[in-house]
């Protein structure tokens, strides 16, 4: 799922493309799709884009007579920008490209959910798979957009007491603190991992039981994660349209590098599987060498199930563990 570096990036991107122009239509092709009835779809169409604005993981496109466009890409939704003048990604069409310029963007198969004409160009937004969880809705003003809020602190934009006070509203585990969008904005699965790795904290610390110096220390991790992170697809978009968005990158440490190695200790990542979703953690760098419960395998192992990074590696036979580094 975008979360706040992608989606920032995403709508840094549209700024560039659609803020002054013209909503010319809107094209739903999933039914699935638009989860509002009021206001109409065709209160937006035929009004200038006036503002665009990030919303925890969702997108907004203000329009002049204040109504909202709040798009919600969820897992499998992404965005792709059809210039009037040039190709898929609004970069002039070179000799042999072939894609498609807005005006022979054509919807229609399992992928593509909606498009939206505007005088600049065509944004596409599909979404993958047989789950369609993405939404659209309209709002009407500040009232409505507020409404459409979870209410979650904006890291990037709060003190460290405001940090302090949400982290420790309720005892969670940090993992799941960070991950709800009632508490912290625009953070998932991905870079919580990221951010818990940079703090070198547990994912299953209780928020309660936390002293000062390592609130601290989490609020700088989180901050400086996701403002590195916003850097990084930014210089990778460059003057195009972010075409990349994806929750699994090479140069993330640790998300969805299970068994690769840390590359601060070199030991081996580790997981914790629910549902279908994974925790990714160094067990040196963040739990002190003890091993999380993984619940895909420690039904298999039972009573057996190790404690510790050399408990696994007696079992394991140190089979498929990269080597540590000689630390010498």
């Amino acid at each position: 799922m975008p979360e706040l570096p992608d989606i920032a990036v995403y709508v840094e991107a549209l700024e560039k493309r659609i803020l002054g122009q013209r909503l010319e239509r809107v094209r739903i092709v999933s039914p699935f799709l638009l989860r509002t009835v009021e206001p109409a779809v065709a209160s937006v169409e035929g009004k200038k884009v006036v503002e665009l604005r990030r919303l925890g993981k969702r997108i907004c496109i203000g329009v002049a007579g204040g109504n909202w466009l709040v798009l919600h890409l969820m897992i499998a939704g992404r965005l792709h920008w059809h210039g009037k003048e040039g190709g898929a990604d609004g970069k002039p069409q070179g000799k042999g490209r072939g894609k498609a310029s807005a005006a022979k963007v054509k919807l229609g198969g399992w992928l593509k959910a909606s498009a939206f004409e505007f005088s600049s160009g065509t944004l596409v937004w599909t979404e993958a798979g047989s789950q369609k969880r993405a939404s659209l809705h309209l709002a009407a003003g500040e009232d409505g957009l507020r409404e459409l809020d979870p209410g979650g602190v904006e890291v990037l934009e709060c003190s460290l007491e405001e940090f302090a006070a949400q982290l420790r509203l309720e005892n969670h585990t940090l993992k799941r603190s960070l991950t709800d969008p009632r508490w912290f904005s625009g953070i998932g699965n991905a870079y919580s991992d990221e951010i818990l790795w940079a703090a070198k904290m547990s994912p299953t610390t209780l928020t309660q039981k936390m002293k000062d110096e390592d609130v601290a220390r989490l609020f700088e991790a989180t901050r400086a994660t996701l403002t590195d992170w916003i850097s990084r697809l930014r210089a990778e978009t460059g003057e195009g349209f972010p075409e990349k968005v994806t929750a699994f990158r090479a140069e993330m440490a640790v998300h969805g590098k299970y068994k690769q190695a840390c590359p601060r200790c070199g030991s081996a990542i580790q997981r914790i599987a629910y549902a279908s979703n994974e925790t990714n953690y160094c067990a040196t760098c963040q739990t002190g060498g003890k091993l999380l419960a993984d619940r895909a395998f420690s039904r298999l192992l039972r009573e057996d199930w190790p404690r510790t990074l050399e408990e696994l590696e007696m079992k394991m036979g140190k089979k498929g563990l990269p080597p540590r580094p000689d630390r010498g």
